[in-house]
């Protein structure tokens, strides 16, 4: 959470095809159920892929694509959740360190299977 500006937009699109958002959170503070949340799988890995970056005096924007991997268990079973997610950031220069002010969040995909 403190990577993220303390006035942060975080935007989430569970279906990254909608126009309508399926969480939207105002706020470094509102970030802390969503990273809790990762606490409910037995173990989670983001693989994160290729970047791209625009500089702009101390503001940015950018594109980060990820592969995050959820281990769950139910009744004794094992499950992986595999999500595909497209980061769409904005970033600001504060003092001498960066942060997101922006992230909006786009599945493209979720897949799950026996693990």
């Amino acid at each position: 959470m403190a990577l993220f500006t303390s006035d942060t937009h975080f935007v989430v699109y569970m279906d990254s095809k909608s126009d309508t958002p399926s969480r939207e959170l105002h706020g470094r503070e509102s970030l802390a159920p969503v990273f809790d949340n990762l606490n409910t799988y037995k173990a989670t890995m983001h693989f994160n892929g290729q970047s791209t970056v625009q500089l702009n005096g101390d503001s940015a924007t950018g594109v980060s694509y990820c592969l995050a991997h959820h281990v769950t268990e139910q009744d004794g079973k094992r499950g992986l959740m595999i999500a595909s997610i497209r980061y769409l950031d904005t970033f600001v220069k504060q003092e001498g360190a960066w942060y997101f002010s922006e992230r909006k969040l786009l599945v493209d995909w979720i897949e799950t299977r026996p693990l």
